[in-house]
């Protein structure tokens, strides 16, 4: 049974298609990564300021990076057992994805990366259909 996915990924989520002879499959695994981290408490203009309510830029970094590390794993184990797999969306994303497919011998199943804008769950099935039937 061959299997080929198609995936839209951004750093906050990714929509995985799956196409099998049985039909597809659409799943969603959502990161908890927040590009910019808040203040506690009072801001600095109601009360007084204190540095420790925002985390270092080089901690908010490693939390940052933590985070993707466990999305891009959980990504991973979804779509190991593809043996075509298309990579399209709008960041940077797709290309830190590639690297780390290649990094787990994945990278030969990598049929394509595309840039492509914000899509619907149905438009991005069709997408994958289409690019797959060629």
């Amino acid at each position: 049974m061959k299997t080929t996915v198609g995936l839209w990924i951004d750093h906050r989520k990714a929509i995985i298609v799956a196409v099998t002879d049985k039909g597809e499959e659409i799943g969603l695994i959502i990161s908890k990564v927040e590009k910019q981290l808040r203040r506690s408490g009072d801001s600095p203009l109601k009360g007084p300021y204190d540095p420790l309510q925002v985390p270092a830029a080089d901690s908010r970094q490693r939390m940052l990076t933590g985070y993707l590390n466990i999305y891009y794993d959980a990504i991973i184990a979804s779509i190991r057992d593809a043996e075509s797999i298309l990579i399209f969306g709008p960041g940077d994303a797709k290309g830190e994805l590639k690297k780390r497919l290649k990094r787990n011998n994945l990278g030969g199943r990598i049929a394509g990366i595309e840039t492509v804008d914000k899509m619907t769950d149905r438009q991005i099935a069709a997408k994958v259909r289409k690019y797959f039937q060629k």
